[in-house]
């Protein structure tokens, strides 16, 4: 741990945002305090453990920036966090958005699941969220079978199957009375604000008419569709008032973890909840408040008002957020925060021994690692595969792991020139390309390559990596005739010591599997969909104009399999015409 004693005696009282650099130079932790002395004076002196521990034995240097007020420290403290994606910071353990349930305001309205709704909310009227993506799919597939609703993206010039099963007025071609289209969207809009009378009549009085024209299958159906319903809403009754539109935040905290859930509450319904469980034994509020800030930034939109706990600065958050942010101390709503206290408490008693035990083992994993390739840190690793479709089209997948922990934002592919034809040859194009991007653009570097193979490819990792000027630490893990990995090696060859029953063994086979996957899941996808657009992706030559181009002149897949090299060639130089039309006869 390095000694700070001089610099620390020099930081002001004031308040700010810091920054923690480990020996590279890399942001690992942004932080903002009222007190920059005391915070930064606070992870140097005194006993620390667990992630805190781990922090301060990566840090080689520190900076702060003083700001006017506690509001701009947080400002600064999450615009730094968004720019440079700090390791030692909450990362959601997905940065998925939630489903909305989102009805359109078109004059012939449509009703559909959308994820990307920042846009959107002040166009169409939306519900939710839903983090339960099926029970989203769920309502809106059932109201669109008990309404005639619009079902198309754009109107058609005839009739389609919709009309003929009486799931469509035939917006496209008949003439709909504004009265009709008005009482469909009261009568669903009131069902989604959580009032299911209308539909349920609806239901009921369909079952009766399928019972008495002996269609008994439909009768079922509808009969299902009334206790979904049924289960959906004694699953969101609360006692609260119909107005009420909030999110309710609470957490609680042992040993190293930090569980936290969330309630959302819609006119009066808990339309979901979410939760996370985060190994953090940081400032339990300050923690908070960054998921709190992070979750609205990617997960989902604001609502009108905020619960929180105790504790957490709500003046502060409001001022940020522009929303009502507030504690309840007594009354339902307190009922309602001590409900997710102990559904956290509850969720971290299920998870934590598991937690603990994964945790443990990449601990120890991670410190075998250090001390058999003799080097003080390793925690970011990059590794590399390729995939071919019969010995031509190369395309490379690279994968991202930190403290053995997947950074999924970070995994790229490669699409490899059309003149490689060998795995060697893709595999160099790929690594100059990245490390040379790493070294243009000052992006982070990893710790450690892994490479899938032996010491041919570690060689050609070499070969890169030195010709760049980089010094990256290299191992090969390497395959029997089974296709199983069994040894690891350095970047000398030589056979590092690891038992195939060990932790560290485990982890990279992990790896290994995961990058594999990734790199031949990039052609399998493109057959699979039989998507256009995603082979134009993977052929060379062929950039976002030229897509445009042939996705307008042939329009399918089974159009331009059928085209000649020539005709390929009106749209694309004849030495890309010619690759992709080989490419698409071995599709």
């Amino acid at each position: 741990m390095k000694n700070f004693k001089e610099k620390l005696s020099l930081v002001p009282t004031k308040p700010g945002s810091y920054q923690m650099k480990n020996k590279d130079g890399i942001i690992i932790y942004v932080g903002k305090a009222k007190n920059l002395k005391n915070r930064l004076k606070s992870y140097f002196t005194g006993t620390v453990t667990g992630k805190t521990r781990m922090l301060v034995e990566d840090i080689d240097d520190f900076e702060y920036i003083v700001t006017s007020s506690e509001l701009e420290s947080l400002i600064l403290e999450i615009t730094l966090i968004k720019k440079y994606n700090p390791k030692y910071n909450i990362l959601l353990k997905d940065d998925k958005t939630y489903p909305y349930i989102e009805f359109t305001k078109e004059k012939y309205p449509r009703l559909r699941v959308v994820r990307n709704v920042k846009r959107k909310r002040n166009i169409n009227y939306l519900y939710g969220p839903y983090p339960n993506v099926t029970a989203a799919r769920k309502t809106v597939n059932m109201i669109n079978r008990l309404y005639p609703l619009r079902k198309c993206e754009h109107l058609k010039k005839e009739l389609c199957l919709y009309y003929h099963i009486h799931e469509c007025l035939g917006y496209c071609q008949k003439d709909i009375s504004e009265e009709d289209i008005e009482k469909m969207k009261r009568e669903i809009i009131t069902f989604l604000k959580g009032d299911s009378t209308f539909i349920k009549d609806k239901i009921q009085k369909e079952m009766m008419r399928a019972s008495d024209m002996m269609n008994y299958e439909r009768a079922f159906e509808l009969k299902t569709m009334l206790d979904d319903i049924d289960i959906t809403l004694r699953k969101q009754k609360i006692d609260l008032n119909d107005n009420y539109n909030f999110d309710l935040f609470n957490y609680y905290q042992d040993k190293n973890y930090l569980s936290i859930q969330v309630f959302f509450v819609r006119d009066g319904l808990l339309v979901g909840r979410d939760k996370d469980i985060i190994s953090s034994d940081l400032d339990v509020r300050e923690q908070l408040m960054e998921y709190i800030l992070t979750f609205y930034d990617k997960k989902s939109l604001l609502p009108k008002e905020i619960l929180v706990p105790e504790g957490v600065d709500s003046d502060l958050l409001s001022n940020y957020l522009n929303i009502k942010v507030h504690t309840p101390y007594r009354g339902k709503l307190r009922k309602l925060l001590d409900l997710a206290l102990e559904n956290a408490k509850e969720k971290l008693s299920e998870e934590e021994e598991t937690l603990k035990k994964n945790d443990d083992l990449r601990m120890e994993a991670i410190e075998e690692l250090k001390e058999l390739l003799g080097i003080a840190s390793v925690s970011r690793m990059e590794a590399f595969d390729n995939s071919h479709l019969f010995g031509t089209f190369y395309v490379g997948g690279m994968v991202v792991y930190d403290d053995f922990l997947p950074l999924k934002d970070e995994y790229r592919k490669f699409k490899i020139s059309a003149d490689v034809n060998d795995d060697l040859g893709a595999m160099r194009e790929v690594l100059y390309r990245r490390y040379y991007k790493v070294l243009m653009e000052n992006l982070q570097k990893p710790d450690l390559i892994v490479m899938d193979g032996g010491i041919t490819q570690v060689n050609v990792a070499k070969d890169i990596i030195h010709s760049l000027g980089l010094d990256i630490k290299i191992v090969g893990l390497v395959k029997d005739k089974k296709h199983k990995t069994n040894s690891i090696i350095d970047e000398n060859g030589s056979l590092l010591p690891v038992k195939a029953d060990s932790n560290l063994f485990l982890f990279f086979s992990r790896i290994q599997e995961e990058v594999h996957r990734y790199a031949i899941n990039y052609h399998r996808n493109i057959k699979a969909k039989g998507a256009l657009s995603s082979v134009l992706d993977v052929v060379p030559g062929i950039g976002e104009v030229r897509k445009k181009e042939l996705l307008k002149k042939f329009s399918s897949l089974k159009r331009m399999k059928e085209a000649s090299v020539e005709e390929l060639g009106e749209v694309l130089s004849r030495d890309v015409a010619e690759s992709l039309y080989q490419y698409l006869q071995n599709l």
